[in-house]
């Protein structure tokens, strides 16, 4: 992966990943991907938190609560299937693999992964906020937090 500036190609070697941390589902991807050995370094952040609202200032951080978001260290953003698969585009065990998800073959398969996990996720996961628009997600803390 790379980023664009001033038609340049400019490698990328950190992505920052925003994850529910209300969620069972994406607390176990969590886990998961700081176990997998990185050839790009993934910081885990939960998201609507006050680190990535800090870090992140001019993000929607509500849509981030609704689907997975990345973001590079040169201001990429990914979001949904295409950051399910930068996620696993900075494996080392999965990065063929991510190459795979991004072909007309592989695309179809991606998306339905996380179609599938979405839906688990809206059945496992407690509703945001009380109605009052705010969503206190982004402060529970996750397992090693």
């Amino acid at each position: 992966m790379t980023a664009e500036a001033g038609g340049r190609r400019l490698p990328v070697h950190g992505l920052t990943v925003l994850y529910d941390a209300r969620c069972p589902l994406c607390l176990h991807l969590r886990q998961w991907l700081m176990k997998q050995p990185q050839l790009v370094p993934l910081d885990l952040v939960p998201a609507a938190s006050e680190e990535a609202r800090r870090r992140f200032p001019g993000l929607d951080h509500a849509g981030t609560l609704d689907e997975i978001t990345v973001i590079g260290d040169r201001g990429q953003i990914y979001r949904g299937t295409s950051a399910w698969i930068v996620c696993l585009w900075a494996l080392a065990e999965h990065r063929p693999r991510s190459h795979w998800l991004t072909t007309p073959a592989g695309r179809p398969f991606a998306r339905a992964t996380v179609l599938a996990a979405a839906k688990y996720r809206s059945l496992t996961a407690p509703p945001c906020g009380d109605g009052d628009g705010v969503c206190t997600a982004g402060t529970v803390p996750g397992p090693e937090d």
